[in-house]
C-alpha cells in the first residue's frame, strides 16, 4: 500500500507575513537612505573645512559662512550651519556638528539617526572620538 507523501514548505498565510516583514524593512531603509547620504556629505564638507589651513586664522562668523555656503551648494537640509557649534578651547578652534535625525515611520513609530561623530579641532582631519580612542 502506498502512502501520499507529506506536503512541505509555507502556506499562504506565513508568505504574506514573511512579504509584510521583508516589505517593512525595505520601506525602513527606503526612508533612511537619504538622511544617511546627506550625513556623509555633511561629515566630508565639515572635515574639508576642518582641514583648510586657512581655517586655523579665521574668525568664529567666517567658518560658519564657509560651512552656510557649503551646505547650500550640497543643498543639507537636515542640518543648518546654525547649529553647528563652533568654538575656541585653549587657542584651538573646534567644530562640533554633531545631529540627529528623526523619520516617521508608521504612525507613532519613528525612527532616529544619530550622527554624532562629527566633532572636529581645527588642523586635524580625524573625528575627536576617533582621535581619543587611538591614542588611549
Amino acid at each position: 500500500m502506498q502512502t501520499r507523501p507529506q506536503q512541505q514548505g509555507m502556506s499562504l498565510l506565513g508568505i504574506l507575513v514573511v512579504l509584510m516583514v521583508l516589505g517593512f524593512f525595505a520601506m525602513c531603509v527606503i526612508r533612511m537612505a537619504p538622511p544617511y547620504f546627506e550625513y556623509l556629505s555633511v561629515n566630508d564638507i565639515v572635515q574639508r573645512v576642518a582641514v583648510e589651513p586657512e581655517t586655523a586664522g579665521e574668525s568664529i562668523g567666517s567658518i560658519r559662512r564657509k560651512l552656510e555656503n557649503r551646505f547650500h551648494t550640497n543643498q543639507i537640509y537636515e542640518l543648518d550651519a546654525k547649529e553647528v557649534e563652533i568654538y575656541r578651547k585653549n587657542g584651538e578652534t573646534f567644530i562640533d556638528a554633531n545631529y540627529e535625525v528623526r523619520i516617521p515611520i508608521i504612525w507613532r513609530i519613528d525612527a532616529v539617526l544619530k550622527f554624532d561623530d562629527l566633532h572636529y579641532k581645527v588642523g586635524s582631519g580625524e573625528p575627536m572620538q576617533q582621535a581619543a580612542a587611538t591614542a588611549g
